[in-house]
C-alpha cells in the first residue's frame, strides 16, 4: 500500500495541532510533562511551553532514558500519568527500560514520540525507524496520529485520541501508553506565530481522573465470602503497594477491621506501606523467622494482598500452605499467583471484598484461639527484634567503633534515624532485601517505594528524583552499581533546587555487586568471581557526584548517620557515602538467619514460645 502524499501544512498549523493535543490531555488531568530535546518534536516542545504558562509542570532532560524514569517516579507517587516527549529514532528506544518497569509495576505513564510522516518511512529517509513497535509489548495501548501528520487530524479526532490514551493509562491495570505522532515539515513556527498563539491560547478546564478499582461482581461474592473463615486461624500476606497513594489509607483501615475481627497476623512486605501503621499488628521479621527450615507451621488459610513479596522463604512457606488462599488485588486483573496456590483471585480490592461479606461475618468477635494465634506470632517477632538489636548493634560500642559500616545494621539504623513520614525509596538488589529483613519494627510509619516489577537497577536515581518532585523530599538507599548505572540522574539537581525539593542519596558502596555474594557461586580460585559477577568499578562516587555539583559527605560509622541526614536535609541533592565490605556483610546476614530462625522453636499456634 503506497504511503499517503504529503499533507500541505504550515509550521503554525503543526504548533496549533500540538497545542490542541496537549490541551486535550491537560483537560483529562495531565499535570506534568518531561521534555527531551529534538527537532521533529519541536511543535510539542513549544506547545509544552505554552501549556506551562497555564499550569502544566514542565521538566527538561537531555537523556530520554533518565526522563522516562523520572516520569515513572512521578506516576508512582500519586497514580497520575506523567507524559514524556521525545523526538524520533533511537530516542524512542531509550524509553523501553522504564516502560518495562511501568508495565510490570502497574505505573501509569504516557509516551509521546514525534515521528516522520508515513511518506518518509521505509525509504531510507534520515532518522526513520520502526519506533511504532519498540514499546508495544509493554504498553496497555498504542495510538497513532494521522500518518500524514498530526496537523491533518480534525480537532474531534485529536480529542478522541487524547481521551483514549488517558483512559488506557488508567485502565485495569494501569500502565504505559504510547502515542506516536508524525509531523510534516515545516516544523518551526516563527516568533510572531508563537506570540500570536500565546495571546489566544485559553487554559483548558482540568479534570482529575484516577484508576478505578474493579467492583466485586455478584457471581464472585458467594465464592469469595465463604472461602475464608475468620473464626479459624489464618495469616494475611501483604505484598508491595502498587495502587495510587490516595487509596492506601482506606485499604489499611479495611485491613485493620479484618484483623480486629479475625486475629490474623499481617506479614507485611517492606514496600507494602503497612509497616508502622497505627493499630495494625504487623510481623516484620517473617523472612528471618522462616529461615533454614525452622519456619512456623503452615497457615490453615491465607488472605494474600497484591503481588508476591520478595522473600523466597515466604514464597516457599505460602506454597506449603495447603488450605484455602484468597488473592486480592487493587484493580490489577493479571495473574499475580507466583506460587500457583491461590484458590481464587479477585481484583476488586480489599475494602470492596470486606464490604461484600455478610454482616454476620463482619460483625463477629475474635475467637480466643485466634487471639492466642496472633499473640504467638507477635511475641516471636518481638523476640526477633530484640535479638537483632543485640546482634547487629550490640557489638558496635556507641555505634561508632567500626571503620566500615555493616549493611544490615545500616538498614536498621536508617529506619530509626529518618524523621517520621520522610518518604524512602529502596533500590533493587541488596537495599530492598535488607530493609525487608532488618529494618526496625519500632520505626515510625513512612511512605516506602521500590520498583520490583522487573527488579532492574537502571534508572534508580531518576526515579527517586521523580518521587522527590512529587513529595518534596525523598531519601534513596542505593548500591554503588545501581547509582553508577544512572549517573545522569544527578542532572536533576538544578530543577530540584528550583522548586524547593530535596533528594538525599545514602550510598552503600561495597565495590561491586554485593547481591551476588549472597549466592553460592564463590567456588574457589578456578572462578574469577570479581570479574564475572561483582564487576567492581574503580571510581570515586563522591568525586563523580561532586562533578555534577552535588554536595557529598562520607559516613564512617553509624553514629554519624543522624548528623549526616540532618546536613543533607539542607541540600537540594546530597550524597551520603557509606563504604561497606560485601563479603563480611554476606557472612553476617547468614549468621543472622541461622540465629533468628531458632528463637521461636516450640511455637504451636500461640500456646507456647521457647
Amino acid at each position: 500500500m503506497p504511503a499517503p502524499p504529503a499533507h500541505p501544512c504550515s509550521a503554525a498549523a503543526n504548533l496549533q495541532a500540538a497545542i490542541a493535543l496537549l490541551a486535550a490531555l491537560r483537560s483529562m488531568g495531565l499535570r506534568r510533562l518531561v521534555l527531551c530535546p529534538g527537532s521533529r518534536s519541536a511543535p510539542l516542545a513549544v506547545a509544552a511551553g505554552v501549556l506551562e504558562r497555564q499550569g502544566l509542570r514542565l521538566y527538561t532532560a537531555i537523556d530520554e532514558r533518565s526522563a522516562a524514569f523520572l516520569a515513572l517516579g512521578l506516576g508512582r507517587a500519586d497514580g497520575v500519568p506523567a507524559a514524556v516527549v521525545t523526538t524520533s529514532g533511537s530516542a524512542v528506544a531509550n524509553l523501553l527500560p522504564a516502560v518495562v518497569e511501568a508495565d510490570h509495576g502497574a505505573v501509569p505513564l504516557l509516551l509521546l514520540t514525534a515521528d516522520r510522516p508515513a511518506r518518509l518511512k521505509g525509504c531510507g529517509a534520515n532518522q526513520t525507524v520502526n519506533q511504532e513497535a519498540f514499546l508495544a509489548p509493554c504498553c496497555r495501548w498504542f495510538g497513532a496520529a494521522d500518518p500524514r501528520g498530526l496537523a491533518a487530524m480534525p480537532p474531534a479526532a485529536m480529542a478522541s485520541l487524547a481521551e483514549r490514551a488517558w483512559t488506557a493509562a488508567l485502565g485495569s491495570p494501569v500502565g504505559p501508553v504510547h502515542l506516536n505522532l508524525p509531523f510534516e515539515e515545516p516544523l518551526h513556527a516563527s516568533a510572531e506565530e508563537i506570540e500570536a498563539l500565546l495571546a489566544n491560547a485559553a487554559a483548558p478546564a482540568v479534570q482529575q481522573r484516577f484508576a478505578p478499582v474493579a467492583p466485586l461482581v455478584a457471581e464472585s461474592v458467594a465464592a469469595a465470602g465463604s472461602l475464608l473463615d475468620p473464626d479459624r486461624p489464618g495469616v494475611v500476606v501483604a505484598g508491595p503497594w502498587r495502587a495510587p497513594a490516595a487509596q492506601l489509607e482506606p485499604f489499611a483501615e479495611a485491613l485493620l477491621r479484618w484483623q480486629r475481627r479475625s486475629g490474623w497476623p499481617v506479614l507485611a512486605d517492606g514496600l507494602s506501606g503497612l509497616r508502622g501503621w497505627p493499630g495494625l499488628q504487623v510481623v516484620h521479621g517473617y523472612d528471618l523467622l522462616l529461615a533454614d527450615g525452622h519456619g512456623f507451621p503452615a497457615a490453615p488459610q491465607l488472605l494474600r494482598l497484591g503481588s508476591m513479596p520478595a522473600s523466597r522463604r515466604l514464597q516457599q512457606w505460602i506454597a506449603a500452605c495447603t488450605g484455602p488462599q484468597l488473592l486480592l488485588s487493587e484493580g490489577d486483573p493479571r495473574n499475580l499467583d507466583a506460587t500457583g496456590t491461590a484458590s481464587l483471585q479477585l481484583s476488586c480490592g480489599l475494602a470492596s471484598w470486606l464490604a461484600g461479606l455478610p454482616d454476620s461475618v463482619r460483625s463477629g468477635r475474635m475467637s480466643s484461639g485466634n487471639q492466642a494465634w496472633l499473640a504467638g506470632w507477635v511475641a516471636a517477632d518481638q523476640r526477633l527484634q530484640q535479638q537483632l538489636d543485640r546482634q547487629l548493634l550490640g557489638d558496635e560500642p556507641s555505634l561508632a567503633s567500626s571503620a566500615l559500616c555493616r549493611e544490615p545494621a545500616l538498614a536498621r539504623a536508617l529506619s530509626r534515624s529518618l524523621p517520621a513520614g520522610e518518604p524512602l525509596m529502596l533500590a533493587s538488589s541488596s537495599p530492598v532485601r535488607d530493609w525487608e529483613s532488618f529494618a526496625a519494627a519500632d520505626a515510625p510509619h513512612r511512605p516506602v517505594f521500590g520498583f520490583r516489577g522487573a527488579s532492574g537497577i537502571d534508572g534508580t536515581l531518576s526515579i527517586a528524583a521523580g518521587l522527590a518532585f512529587s513529595h518534596g523530599q525523598v531519601t534513596l538507599l542505593c548500591g554503588d552499581l545501581a547509582l553508577l548505572h544512572d549517573a545522569n540522574g544527578w542532572l536533576w539537581r538544578e530543577q530540584l533546587a528550583a522548586c524547593g525539593a530535596r533528594l538525599t542519596v545514602v550510598l552503600v558502596d561495597n565495590a561491586g555487586g554485593g547481591i551476588f555474594e549472597q549466592l553460592p557461586i564463590r567456588t574457589g580460585p578456578a572462578l574469577d568471581f570479581e570479574r564475572l559477577f561483582a564487576m567492581p568499578q574503580r571510581l570515586d562516587h563522591s568525586a563523580l557526584a561532586a562533578g555534577y555539583g552535588v554536595a557529598t559527605r562520607s559516613i564512617e560509622a553509624l553514629d554519624q548517620l543522624a548528623d549526616g541526614l540532618a546536613w543533607a536535609a539542607l541540600q537540594p541533592m546530597a550524597l551520603l557515602h557509606v563504604r561497606t565490605d560485601r563479603r563480611d556483610d554476606a557472612a553476617r546476614r547468614q549468621q543472622c538467619r541461622r540465629t533468628m530462625a531458632t528463637i521461636h522453636q516450640g511455637f504451636d499456634g500461640g500456646n507456647t514460645l521457647s
